[in-house]
């Protein structure tokens, strides 16, 4: 019992090291295989998502907004009380010069000059406050704040451009994608087919250009699987500048899709009434042509007075213990009699920029309406193109099995069945294709109703 209870002591902590070493070792091959694991796809939810914290545009359409606002508080700053205060230490010299007119016998003693400096002490504070100057400030301000909130919406405008280009990038990659789905499809057939032709050129049924002409059509789907992978990068490159951020196109893209528009298929007069109440760029330019109203107003107010109230104390001497001090107030009017003709052209500066905000307006209501109208259209076009482009692969995948079943019976030619590839691959091609016009046309449509 002794020399048992010995044994299974001395063996206990092996078989415990052994077992923390074989926990390491499986542990290190978890992590490593989870290294290895593919990063998840993007999703189109996670692309926009990070395209509205990411896209440098985005922040340059903030700060304008920023900007337009604090210029609104800036325009703000002349309707409230000015104050400013001062302090002066100076010296100079106690030169006295008579006025002319002062008789010599007074100036005499008067007109001794000398090198002697004292010192002068000055503190002030002055206020002002404008009165009322018939609404020119005014209305300068209201502009201001009219224009900060048209440089909201265009804020707007930028955000939902941005959603348009990365889901339109993301959808470009999606159908490079499955573009080079098809080129390894097209291959995986054509190395299907050199095999079988070997085989039969080898048996003697077929002649050996067969073979010639199988490994060409295999080079060419090569050729094809190459330039269809380097799209992908490509476009997934482009997809990384439409969300606003640098990093690898080693990543692939989820099966997400489009889903169906609410209205696609409605009349286009009720689309482009919803697309004039909703897009930040009609409401940009309402805002703008009100700003420029107020504008107008402005310049016209110039010609009338302006009454204005200030304010001064100031306490002065030689030294800060025999300071003096004194208070004045003035109430001013302020009158243009003759501007040199500036206040004339400014009106007329701010009557040209209101017509041309007003002819904007006009100009983007009939965009929008194209917009609307090539959207929708696009939709219309698409849908159909899918369902042409389905029964054209099931048609070809039909012809190319039959041109596989007649070249194997010998009835068939190489060309009969290369064609027949050449044609599948044609379709599966119009077959994605088809599925991106659709996607970007509703996210075109999605844009064109101001619908983010």
């Amino acid at each position: 019992m002794t020399a048992m209870t010995a044994v299974a002591g001395d063996t206990a902590p092996r078989v415990s090291a052994l077992a923390i070493l074989l926990l390491g070792v499986a542990g290190g091959g978890l992590r490593a295989r989870a290294a290895d694991a593919p990063p998840p796809a993007l999703t189109l939810a996670e692309a926009l998502r990070i395209a509205r914290v990411e896209q440098p545009t985005l922040r340059q359409a903030q700060s304008a907004r920023l900007v337009a606002a604090a210029q609104a508080d800036v325009a703000r700053a002349p309707l409230l009380p000015q104050v400013a205060g001062s302090g002066t230490y100076s010296r100079a010299t106690a030169n006295f010069v008579a006025p002319a007119g002062t008789l010599p016998t007074q100036t005499a003693a008067e007109t001794i000059t000398s090198f002697q400096t004292y010192p002068f002490f000055r503190f002030g504070v002055t206020a002002s406050q404008l009165i009322w100057d018939f609404g020119e400030t005014l209305n300068q301000w209201r502009a201001s704040k009219v224009n900060a909130d048209a440089q909201e919406e265009s804020l707007h405008t930028t955000e939902m451009l941005v959603a348009y280009n990365v889901r339109v990038a993301f959808f470009t990659a999606r159908a490079a994608r499955d573009m080079v789905g098809v080129a390894k499809a097209t291959l995986a057939n054509q190395e299907k087919h050199l095999a079988q032709i070997e085989g039969f050129v080898q048996l003697g049924s077929r002649p050996e250009i067969d073979v010639s002409q199988a490994r060409a059509d295999r080079a060419n789907a090569q050729v094809q699987l190459i330039n269809a992978e380097n799209t992908y990068d490509v476009s997934r490159a482009q997809l990384n500048l439409a969300i606003g951020v640098e990093r690898s196109v080693a990543y692939e893209l989820s099966d997400d899709e489009l889903g169906g528009v609410d209205g696609e298929d409605a009349e286009v007069t009720s689309l482009v009434d919803e697309a004039v109440r909703a897009r930040p760029e009609i409401a940009n330019l309402r805002l703008l042509v009100t700003g420029r109203e107020l504008s107008l107003k402005s310049s016209r107010d110039a010609h009338f007075p302006a009454l204005g109230f200030s304010t001064g104390l100031t306490d002065n001497g030689k030294s800060l213990d025999q300071l003096v001090w004194n208070w004045s107030g003035a109430l001013t009017l302020s009158v243009p009699l003759f501007a040199g003709g500036g206040i004339v052209a400014q009106v007329r500066q701010a009557e040209a920029q209101l017509l041309g905000v007003r002819a904007q307006l006009d100009g983007q209501r009939q965009q929008v309406r194209l917009d609307v109208e090539q959207a929708r259209l696009g939709v219309r076009a698409a849908k159909a193109l899918i369902a042409a482009s389905e029964d054209a692969v099931a048609n070809t995948r039909d012809r190319l099995r039959l041109a596989e079943g007649r070249y194997q019976a010998g009835v068939g030619s190489i060309i009969e069945l290369g064609d027949a590839q050449l044609a599948h691959t044609a379709a599966s091609v119009q077959r994605v294709q088809a599925d991106y016009q659709l996607f970007t046309a509703r996210a075109q449509l999605l844009r064109a109703l101001g619908r983010s």
